[in-house]
C-alpha cells in the first residue's frame, strides 16, 4: 500500500473513529408529559307540574278559571327562554250544527303572569289569538333591582299564573252550548347565550 492510500485510510479511520465517539458521548435531558381533555355537554330538561292546567266543564259566557302551574328546569344548563306554542280542538255537542264562529275566539287568556319575576302581564290575548304568538313565559319585562333578569336556572321554577274567561260579549252564543275545546300548551326550552367556561 503506498504512502497516500495508508494516509487516506488513516484518515477515513481517525474521522469515523471521531463521530463514533462524539455520537456516543452526545446526550441531553429531556421530559414529557401528556394531557387530556373532556368535553361532556349539558342538558336542558324542562317540566311543567302540573301537566293537565286546566279542566273545568259547565261553563257559561262570563265564567272564569284562575289556574297556576310551575315550569321547572331540572335540566344541568341554564334556560334562556320558554317559547309558548298554543293549539286547539273544538268539538260539537252531539248532533248540534256546525258553529259558524271558533269557540278560541271567545276564551281569553286574560292574564299570563310568572309570580316569581315580579306580576307583569305577560300577554293578554285570545286562545285563537295566542295560536299565533310565541310568547316567552319565562320572560322578565320589567327589570328591576333584585329580580330575575328572565331565563330559568337550573335547578329552578317559575310559578305561572293563568285567568282563562268566557267571554260574555252580550250577543247570542248558543252556538258554543255543549262544545268543548281542547287546549294544548307546548313549553320549548331553548338555552341561553355561550359564555367562557
Amino acid at each position: 500500500m503506498g504512502i497516500k492510500k495508508t494516509l487516506g485510510f488513516g484518515v477515513v479511520t481517525a474521522a469515523l473513529g471521531l463521530t463514533l465517539i462524539g455520537g456516543g458521548t452526545f446526550a441531553y435531558f429531556s421530559d414529557s408529559v401528556e394531557t387530556t381533555g373532556t368535553f361532556a355537554a349539558g342538558t336542558l330538561d324542562l317540566n311543567a307540574d302540573p301537566t293537565a292546567i286546566i279542566d273545568v266543564g259547565n261553563l257559561k259566557p262570563g265564567d272564569f278559571a284562575i289556574r297556576t302551574f310551575k315550569l321547572k328546569n331540572n335540566g344541568s344548563l341554564d334556560i334562556g327562554k320558554v317559547n309558548l306554542a298554543t293549539s286547539y280542538t273544538v268539538t260539537n255537542r252531539a248532533g248540534a250544527p256546525a258553529n259558524t264562529d271558533d269557540f278560541g275566539k271567545h276564551i281569553k287568556v286574560k292574564f299570563l303572569t310568572n309570580i316569581d319575576k315580579d306580576e307583569t302581564v305577560i300577554y293578554e290575548t285570545t286562545l285563537s289569538a295566542l295560536q299565533s304568538l310565541s310568547p316567552d313565559a319565562v320572560e322578565n319585562t320589567w327589570l328591576g333591582w333584585f329580580e330575575e333578569r328572565g331565563g330559568l336556572r337550573a335547578g329552578d321554577s317559575d310559578n305561572l299564573i293563568v285567568k282563562f274567561e268566557f267571554v260574555d260579549n252580550n250577543e247570542d252564543q248558543n252556538q258554543f252550548q255543549g262544545d268543548s275545546l281542547n287546549l294544548k300548551w307546548t313549553f320549548t326550552a331553548k338555552q341561553g347565550k355561550g359564555v367562557a367556561k
